[in-house]
């Protein structure tokens, strides 16, 4: 979110300054991990359909102006229950905004994708535009994009505290004091240490992505193996192919419901996290079952009702 305000903004001909407390990109926050997911099968809300037909403009565009490539479509599986919530949420987000899609039954599914070993019970809504964004590059050509028109960004700066200052604001770090007229907070899980007033809207967790080596690595590929999120009597998971990374990438929503400090937080990955990610994997992707590959934490920042939270403050 930072780097693309700091991108829209410098594009529109404002003068302005990013600060970044670690590297661009870095591991620390939301936004990494090689592949994160784009997708119109919205369980969340049907109101978001046009957001992501805009970011989908948007991210083709920072494409054709950074000359490097950003989305890579897989089609998308949103997978549960018939009858939950999380599918026909799903379906009725496409449903209302003209989005084409297919339903399969897990028999289908499997036979369609033979990477995936849902059981009867599920069924998969099949949506050939999802896939994933590689956020790293995403960052930095935002960054990069953003400075050739004119911003400034400074990394290694944390900001610790900010106030308003006749008609703008003053933003102290701990390299030096800037001011400006407009200040706009995009700072994830470390929202409410610069904004108290969100402190109990927004709620950082512990999360928890693992890669695991395939038996089969041609079934996991973006070529054969789309982007999903599935709600199993486990839980509520989600992963990708292949990309990058030689292994097959799985998380679990909500992993261990762990709220953190994201200054503390344990970035740790334990032989419990592998435990409920590998369980996931035997039974829904066996072929997919190797050992692990890689591990990573990142982190939710969570808000009640699940939403986003934007807007002004007050």
């Amino acid at each position: 979110m930072g780097s693309a305000a700091v991108y829209h903004l410098a594009r529109r001909g404002l003068k302005v300054l990013g600060l970044e407390k670690y590297d661009i990109p870095h591991e620390m926050g939301s936004s990494h991990g090689y592949s994160r997911m784009i997708r119109y099968t919205l369980q969340e809300h049907p109101s978001y359909v046009p957001l992501v037909r805009r970011a989908y403009e948007l991210w083709h565009e920072l494409e054709e102006t950074s000359g490097e490539k950003l989305v890579v479509t897989t089609g998308s599986v949103r997978a549960g229950p018939p009858d939950s919530l999380f599918f026909q949420n799903a379906k009725e987000s496409c449903d209302l905004h003209s989005i084409p899609y297919e339903v399969l039954t897990a028999a289908e599914l499997n036979k369609r994708f033979p990477g995936y070993l849902f059981p009867e019970e599920i069924s998969s809504i099949y949506q050939a535009d999802g896939g994933f964004l590689l956020p790293e590059e995403c960052i930095a050509n935002h960054v990069r994009v953003a400075e050739a028109a004119g911003a400034e960004v400074h990394t290694q700066e944390t900001v610790l505290d900010w106030e308003t200052q006749g008609g703008g604001v003053q933003v102290r770090t701990n390299r030096d004091i800037y001011i400006a007229d407009r200040l706009v907070v995009t700072a994830g899980a470390w929202a409410a240490k610069l904004v108290p007033e969100v402190a109990a809207y927004a709620v950082p967790e512990r999360q928890v992505l693992g890669w695991f080596k395939p038996e089969r690595p041609e079934l996991y590929t973006p070529e054969a193996f789309p982007v999903f999120g599935v709600l199993t009597e486990e839980g509520r998971y989600y992963g990708f192919p292949s990309y990058t990374v030689p292994g097959f990438k799985i998380g679990r929503s909500h992993h261990l419901e762990q709220k953190v400090d994201p200054d503390l937080m344990d970035r740790d990955v334990h032989a419990e996290d592998e435990a409920i990610l590998r369980q996931a994997v035997s039974r829904y992707f066996p072929l997919a079952a190797g050992e692990l590959m890689d591990r990573k934490t990142c982190i939710y920042t969570n808000t009640p009702d699940e939403h986003f939270m934007i807007g002004v403050l007050p």
